[in-house]
């Protein structure tokens, strides 16, 4: 053999070499598992529960035992108090103040806001985008799909009912000088689990889990209770006898140094006050109602997580569970969201890893908005440069990490909270403020915005308030609190 044939051969062997271990690695990059993502949400849910140590605890064993699991976070808020633009920020990673997105949406209208939102990737397509097959039932957005951003839905179901064909205990109308509607109202109601709208979700998610799929999955299962009406069959109000019911605090005299706007902000008329039901004598029985819906919602919970643990998928399967924000029973005179104190913006969200600490809890200050940013860093999936949360894989693996970023909740231009892990500040469209010490004073009763000696922490709040604000989306309304109704109208 001469120089030049062996000269061939030994470079078409190296050629061959190459291509093999070319092929070789693109094998071994192909059958990597990519982790799978569930995906859960439950609706209206404030800190009651069990493991949150809140005034008030429900039973809630299944949200307690994923806790233990991974990391629960006892310091998380939601972006804006109301399920649509809460929903809206989670899924698009997006702050009200960039999205326009700060009242209640239709979910088609996420992304026509403004150039920022229409820029926006929604996290199942981006999921999508790098390999995901994605899956949903329940509520997601705020009426379940109509985003139209999962390969699969599994449908809403009866969505808030079944619901009676007279009311049980409130209607506004029924009181003089309310205005507006609500789907308020609270009683043991139907007589069966399997009409609920959760266990239709729950037996969807489980037959999914049952299932093979031959891609790495991004399942979301949205659960409704306890939105109001806070129906659920018997037996979840029995798991609370009313003697036993207790009530969160309530100061009558809360509002003596509340500004007027954060006042005007917060009015929610069509809703129940304390005062009505104390005068009612409903309150316990309001209290009760909304508990025996968090415990049916638990349960229907326990039940996806159960065939998780059970498939082929459990060692694989990273799973954050979030509520979209917090709820007042009682607290400050009011039964509802849509304000920005504490009760309303504090929420659940607690991370199972697959490989973070288990059983640890962080107090510090984190935004539903870091879901988005986690996700795809915990999945190894390239960051998406528009998301303006952060990802929390650092206190999954150490839960005393400190950060120096707040959450930021909003309500309105101009209207926004800013919460570290002792404080809480929120500042109002006109200047006014509230700056509460939340070591010492958890129920807000005390405004020290005006105290000498907070001043500088007020400041160092202040500088994290956004200096741009996108304007209000046209495709944004609430109808029945006059403020907001005046500011759609001037945005037609």
């Amino acid at each position: 053999m001469n120089q030049t044939t062996y000269n061939k051969i030994a470079g078409l062997l190296i050629v061959f070499a190459i291509l093999l271990l070319s092929s070789c690695k693109k094998e071994t990059e192909s059958t990597v598992k990519k982790p799978n993502v569930l995906f859960i949400a439950i609706d209206d849910l404030n800190d009651y529960v069990n493991c949150m140590n809140g005034s008030i605890r429900a039973y809630t064993p299944n949200i307690d035992k994923l806790a233990k699991a991974g990391t629960l976070f006892t310091n998380a808020h939601c972006q804006a108090p109301i399920c649509g633009p809460s929903r809206a920020s989670v899924m698009t990673g997006l702050y009200p103040s960039t999205s326009g997105n700060y009242l209640q949406l239709e979910d088609k209208n996420i992304t026509k806001s403004n150039k920022a939102s229409q820029e926006a990737i929604f996290m199942p397509d981006f999921f999508e985008q790098h390999g995901y097959k994605t899956m949903a039932v329940g509520k997601i957005y705020h009426k379940g799909d109509e985003a139209e951003t999962f390969d699969e839905f599994g449908g809403k179901f009866a969505w808030m009912g079944p619901k009676p064909e007279k009311r049980f205990n409130y209607d506004p109308a029924w009181i003089e000088g309310k205005v507006g509607s609500t789907q308020t109202d609270w009683a043991a109601y139907p007589e069966q689990d399997s009409l609920m709208t959760d266990y239709q979700s729950a037996k969807w998610a489980v037959h999914k889990l049952q299932q093979k799929h031959d891609k790495p999955f991004f399942m979301a299962v949205g659960f409704v209770r306890p939105h109001v009406p806070w129906y659920a069959p018997q037996k979840w109000f029995d798991m609370y006898p009313i003697e036993d019911i207790k009530t969160p605090p309530y100061n009558p005299n809360d509002f003596d140094d509340i500004p007027a706007m954060g006042q005007r902000v917060a009015d929610v008329s069509m809703m129940p006050t304390t005062e009505e039901l104390i005068k009612a004598k409903q309150w316990k029985k309001a209290v009760q109602a909304y508990l025996a819906c968090i415990s049916f919602a638990d349960a229907q919970l326990g039940k996806v997580l159960d065939a998780l643990e059970n498939s082929e998928y459990a060692d694989n399967t990273i799973v954050v569970l979030w509520a979209d924000h917090g709820y007042h029973l009682g607290e400050k005179n009011r039964f509802a969201k849509q304000a920005l104190w504490e009760r309303n913006t504090r929420t659940l969200l607690t991370i199972k890893s697959l490989d973070g600490v288990k059983n640890q809890t962080s107090n510090a200050p984190v935004q539903l908005l870091d879901i988005y940013p986690t996700l795809t860093d915990l999945c190894k999936l390239p960051n998406n440069k528009m998301n303006e949360g952060h990802s929390l894989v650092p206190f999954l693996n150490n839960a005393k990490e400190k950060t120096i970023h707040p959450s930021l909740s909003f309500y309105g231009v101009g209207n926004v909270a800013v919460r570290t892990e002792d404080y809480r500040l929120m500042q109002y469209e006109d200047g006014s403020l509230e700056f509460y010490d939340m070591k010492n004073d958890p129920n807000e009763w005390e405004n020290l915005a005006a105290a000498k000696k907070h001043q500088k922490k007020i400041a160092e709040m202040k500088a994290f308030i956004p200096k741009k604000w996108a304007p209000l989306s046209k495709y944004n309304a609430f109808d029945v609190n006059p403020y907001f109704i005046e500011k759609t109208n001037n945005n037609k």
